[in-house]
Order: C-alpha cells, then sequence, then structure tokens
C-alpha cells in the first residue's frame, strides 16, 4: 500500500497505536492521561455521563480514575483538552468544526429544510423540532447518511419536502420510492402533526395497490381487481382503523385477499372463462386444488363478486373449515412461566410480553397496544388493565413489569420520545410489531399461539365464563364455546355483584413469593 504523505512505517508509526482501553492495534484518536485510545473507545468515554465521583459535578466522565478505574470528568483525569461544543458549551463527542452531536445536526437540517430563501420552511418547523431534540442526536445524523448516494434517501427527501417539490398529503406519499424511508418520513411529519394521523398499516395497503393493480395483465382483471379493492376491502379497512386500529395479521389479509382474486381470475382466463360466465364447476374445481388457506382468502371475493352481480348468483360457495391448534399442557405453561421470570438471559420486554400471554392469555396484537397507563397502582397492590375490571398482578411479575417501565426500549430517538406504550416501536409513534414479537417469542421457546390457549381453558376452570371475558376483554361466545371444550365445571354463571374480580384471585401458576 503506498501513499503520497508517508511511507507504510511512518504511517504505521504515527497513526496507528495499542488502545489502553480495549488492547486493539487501532487508528489514535488522540492521547490521554491513560495513554492512546481508539475512536470506538474514545466516542463511547466521552458519551458516558454522571456524577463525577471525584468533584460530585454532573457531566461527561471520560477518564478512568487510577486504581479503581472508576469513571471520572476531564478536570480529575488531567486532561489536556476539553469537549466542550464551541457553540451551546455541551460536553460530549465534537464533530466538525468543534461542534456537539445536537448544533451538527441542527445546522445539517436547517441546510436540508431551506426553502430556498436561507430560512426554514415555515411548514416544517414541527418536524426540525421533533429531530433536533431527540435523545440520542447522533441516530439522526446516521439516519441523514443512511444510503448516501442512493435515490431516494433520507437526506433526499428533507431536501425536496423543503424546496415544496413534495406536498404534504398522504397520497404524495404513497407514490414515492423506496417506499420504506418515504413512510418512516411520513409517520414523523404525522407525530409532529404536520400530516393528520392515518394507521400505518391502512397507508401501507395503499401504498401497495396502485402497484399491484398495474401489474395485473388485462384491463378486464384489473377493473375487476379495482372495483373489488375499492368497494369491499379498503371500506373494511377504513372501519377498522376508525373503531380501534388495524393489525398486521389484518394488513396481511387484505393484501392476500387481492393477491388471491386476481389469481384466481388469471386461472380463469386459462380455461377460457371470465368472471361473468363462472360457474360452479369452476369455483369446485379451484377449491379443490388449493389448500384451505387459499381458500379463505378468496371467500370475500366471491361473497363481493356474487351479490354485486359480477357472477351468477347460483354459485354456492364452499363452507369454511376451522381447525385449532393444539394448546400446552399445564405443565408446559407453568415451565415456560418460570423459564421467562427466571432467566435474566431473555430481554426484558420479551420476558413481560410473554408472561401477558401465559397469564392472561392475551393475543399479541393487544400485548403491544397497551399503554403505560393500562398498568394500575392501587396500595400495594398492580393491576392490569385488560378489561373490566383490570386484572391483579402477582407479586413477581409485579417486580418484572416495575423494572420493564424504568428499562423501555426504542425511547431515545425521534420516533417515541415520550412514548405512552409498554411497549414502545421503532416507528413514529407505533408500539412494537406484533409479528416480530411473536417471533422472537418462538425463537425465545414459547410458542404463542399453544401459550394462549393454555392460558384461557385455565382461567375457565378457575372462574365463571362471563367473568373471564369481561376481565380479560375476551367475547362472552367464545369464553362460553371454550368452557364447554375444556369441560369447566362452571355451567351456571352465578347470581350477584360481578362488576369486581373474585377477592385474592391470582392466576394460576404465581404466587406472592
Amino acid at each position: 500500500m503506498t501513499r503520497p504523505y508517508a511511507t507504510d512505517e511512518q504511517y504505521e508509526r504515527w497513526f496507528m497505536a495499542e488502545c489502553c482501553r480495549c488492547g486493539r492495534h487501532r487508528h489514535k484518536a488522540g492521547t490521554w492521561p491513560d495513554g492512546y485510545v481508539c475512536r470506538t473507545c474514545s466516542d463511547r468515554a466521552v458519551r458516558t455521563r454522571g456524577t463525577c465521583p471525584g468533584c460530585g459535578e454532573d457531566r461527561a466522565l471520560p477518564g478512568l480514575r487510577p486504581g479503581d478505574r472508576a469513571a471520572i470528568c476531564t478536570t480529575c483525569a488531567g486532561f489536556a483538552q476539553t469537549f466542550d461544543c464551541s457553540r451551546c458549551g455541551f460536553e460530549g463527542k465534537l464533530l466538525g468544526g468543534r461542534l456537539c452531536e445536537r448544533c451538527t445536526l441542527a445546522d445539517r437540517l436547517t441546510a436540508l429544510l431551506d426553502d430556498g430563501t436561507g430560512r426554514l420552511r415555515p411548514a416544517l418547523v414541527p418536524l426540525f423540532d421533533l429531530l433536533v431534540t431527540m435523545d440520542k442526536p447522533g441516530s439522526g445524523l446516521a439516519w441523514l447518511d443512511m444510503r448516501r448516494g442512493q435515490l431516494g434517501n433520507a437526506s433526499q427527501l428533507l431536501r425536496r419536502l423543503g424546496l415544496g417539490e413534495i406536498p404534504l398529503t398522504h397520497d404524495a406519499f404513497h407514490k414515492l420510492q423506496p417506499w420504506r424511508a418515504a413512510s418512516h418520513l411520513e409517520e414523523l411529519l404525522m407525530g409532529c402533526g404536520i400530516l393528520p394521523a392515518a394507521d400505518k398499516h391502512l397507508c401501507s395497503f395503499q401504498r401497495w395497490l396502485p402497484g399491484h393493480l398495474a401489474d395485473i395483465p388485462g384491463p378486464e382483471h384489473a377493473k375487476s381487481i379495482r372495483l373489488f379493492a375499492t368497494w369491499h376491502v379498503l371500506p373494511r379497512l377504513r372501519a377498522r382503523a376508525e373503531r380501534s386500529h388495524i393489525t398486521p395479521s389484518i394488513r396481511r389479509f387484505a393484501s392476500e385477499q387481492i393477491k388471491y382474486a386476481t389469481g384466481f381470475l388469471l386461472w380463469l382466463g386459462e380455461r377460457n372463462t371470465t368472471l361473468a360466465s363462472c360457474g360452479q364447476v369452476d369455483v369446485d374445481a379451484w377449491f379443490a386444488e388449493n389448500p384451505e388457506h387459499a381458500r379463505t382468502r378468496l371467500r370475500g371475493f366471491l361473497n363481493w363478486a356474487v351479490q354485486g352481480r359480477h357472477c351468477p348468483r347460483s354459485l354456492a360457495i364452499p363452507a369454511m373449515k376451522i381447525s385449532r391448534r393444539s394448546a400446552l399442557s399445564e405443565d408446559e405453561r407453568l415451565a415456560a412461566l418460570g423459564r421467562l421470570l427466571t432467566d435474566a438471559e431473555i430481554p426484558m420486554r420479551l420476558r413481560v410480553a410473554g408472561i401477558i400471554v401465559l397469564l392472561y392469555a392475551q393475543p399479541l396484537s393487544h400485548v403491544v397496544r397497551l399503554a403505560v397507563d393500562d398498568v394500575v397502582h392501587d396500595g400495594d397492590t398492580m393491576l392490569l388493565r385488560l378489561g373490566e375490571p383490570p386484572s391483579p398482578v402477582p407479586a413477581p411479575v409485579a417486580a418484572l413489569l416495575l423494572e420493564h417501565l424504568a428499562t423501555r426500549a426504542n425511547m431515545n430517538t425521534a420516533t417515541n420520545p415520550a412514548s405512552r406504550w409498554l411497549f414502545p416501536g421503532r416507528r413514529t409513534g407505533q408500539p412494537l410489531g406484533s409479528n416480530h414479537l411473536s417471533a422472537l417469542l418462538n425463537q425465545a421457546g414459547i410458542p404463542i399461539a399453544a401459550a394462549r390457549g393454555a392460558a384461557i381453558r385455565q382461567q375457565l376452570l378457575e372462574l365463571p365464563a362471563p367473568v373471564v371475558a369481561d376481565a380479560l376483554d375476551y367475547h362472552n361466545k367464545t369464553t362460553s364455546r371454550l368452557r364447554n371444550e375444556t369441560g369447566g365445571t362452571w355451567s351456571r354463571y352465578a347470581p350477584g355483584d360481578h362488576t369486581r374480580s373474585p377477592a385474592g384471585w391470582v392466576p394460576r401458576g404465581t404466587s406472592d413469593s
């Protein structure tokens, strides 16, 4: 390797050394009182903050005290250099111009969101404030540098926003590519109030649909699918979004309905048949060739086509078969509970989410929608509001839940700076994705569907079905059916006041000690 300014031997002698912190042979980032330090250790040290054990001041603690190697401030450690920002005076990691990360981020955003007059575009001031005030401005700088040089990166999108090239509407963002970068920026704009709030899964479906329609061969097929999406799928998604929220499984089901309807029309074309001339033989043949998953997805399209007279009204659509997975045994459920309560190797959020499933039979789509306010303190008792009345939380679980509340993840960026979700996600204002959480729990050995089935059946063996339905937010018909399947002894609902939980009730499998 040749360099115009030094030989290899000179480069090694001038710029490389063994780091005094990690012991690796790396590029020198500086010379500190305890020796040469590499960039990685330097960055980690200057970001360490707290009360200095030497002088008692609250500041950055990059130094190490001789003897016990406790983190101390630059003054106590005898540093010849300082880490004070030349603009705001904040002590921390310095970038170009001896500016801290926050000041550097502010300068970058000011340039990107300039409306061409040398000032921030007024409509984007809330976005600027949201990004600049994030707890970890370094994450904002990393986001701006992500995919540098590639079309549609964050910096390019912000510059186009600043110049007014991208209208501040949801429809405009649904047409942008790459869709992930556009979706993240759209959520940030919703989080700071520039765009009206909209369900992210509804936005995702509306962003996906035009591309799918454009890829359908044949204008008649595309017309049928567009009508189905416009008058059947989208109205149901919008109604669900207005009523509560759209889960990832609902979003996936909606797109799969479109995909299987498209596949069915193409299949009819291969048989020289159209939707208008489709007969019972065609429907029966398709159902015979495809698994139950595909039949379930196509059923909505066929019902819509029959009711709208897009195909013969005499068609009979085969009934849907319902299959259920087997539940865990009670011993397996208790063993999983014990592992989640004691295994510190499992991440805290997985332990808490898994325990809520195993104790209270909650689907993960409900678990991730729990808020901090759903954890209720009533004197020395902790309750979890899943339905009415709130359910008591056993002491070991309460301690774990308190620890999780104090250390929630994904709280240090602009996406969720003041999140009230019990499980904050990485998307703006959104909780952790239920599909992602389910995959992590399955990797940890907690089969969610089987665990939930075991939990609800155990609850129904101990309490009347109406009490379980109210407390755990289940439908009365569901708990009654499950009670009959489990052979529960609560065949009659005892009269009396059932507006509160039975005194002293604690879910089976836990104790106060």
